[in-house]
């Protein structure tokens, strides 16, 4: 019985120093540190380029779909391919604007 005491103060001891540090480390310094700043810049630049390149992407992707379509001379594979084709990039093209959204989001209540 008094081992499992040991271990349940050993555990409840550790915890609350683990919950002190965490809490006093980030409200203790008035800055964040360089690195952090400079990741921050390099994630949010990734996050435009990534943007800027993935609307011609999508547009070539549907023009691509429509001219298989168009030129599939009633073939249903090609059918079905070009279909696919478009609602692939069409809903990844939705998911990227809908993730730039969600960033926007949580970048707006963090900060």
């Amino acid at each position: 019985m008094k081992k499992n005491k040991k271990i349940y103060y050993l555990l409840l001891l550790s915890s609350i120093l683990i919950f002190t540090f965490l809490f006093f480390s980030t409200s203790c310094y008035g800055a964040t540190p360089k690195i952090v700043d400079k990741m921050s810049k390099a994630f949010e630049e990734i996050e435009k380029w990534l943007l800027k390149l993935s609307t011609p992407s999508a547009a070539v992707a549907v023009a691509v779909g429509l001219f298989m379509k168009k030129f599939s001379f009633g073939d249903e594979e090609r059918i079905r391919t070009s279909k696919r084709i478009i609602k692939g990039s069409l809903v990844a093209y939705s998911i990227l604007l809908a993730l730039d959204l969600i960033l926007a989001a949580v970048k707006s209540l963090i900060g």
